[in-house]
């Protein structure tokens, strides 16, 4: 495997299983949740809140954020690349997805 990643920020690739109603709205739901604790963290800085409760909250927002990209790995995994090994394109979809993985485990 490559040492550098070459995932581009968006890859005008289509998703071949579109997530339902209900899963847009749930992951939707979560990142919103995110987006607050953000905005709350924010809040705290600007208060000069203790360090370990902002860092307490940052680790929150992290563990969120990767549920969150388990789950459309997840998807992913079991969508498009499933399909691709269907079509005989597995590979090239399996290559991709570790990369992906590669990245996201990052921490």
């Amino acid at each position: 495997m490559d040492d550098k990643l070459t995932i581009p920020l968006q890859s005008g690739k289509i998703p071949v299983k579109m997530r339902t109603e209900d899963e847009k709205k749930l992951l939707i739901q979560r990142l919103k949740r995110v987006e607050g604790q953000v905005r709350g963290i924010q809040k705290m800085v600007d208060e000069d809140r203790y360090c370990v409760d902002i860092l307490v909250q940052i680790s929150a927002i992290n563990a969120a954020l990767k549920r969150a990209g388990f789950q459309i790995l997840e998807d992913h995994t079991k969508g498009c690349v499933s399909q691709a090994v269907e079509d005989g394109n597995g590979e090239a979809s399996i290559e991709e997805l570790m990369k992906v993985f590669e990245q996201f485990t990052k921490s």
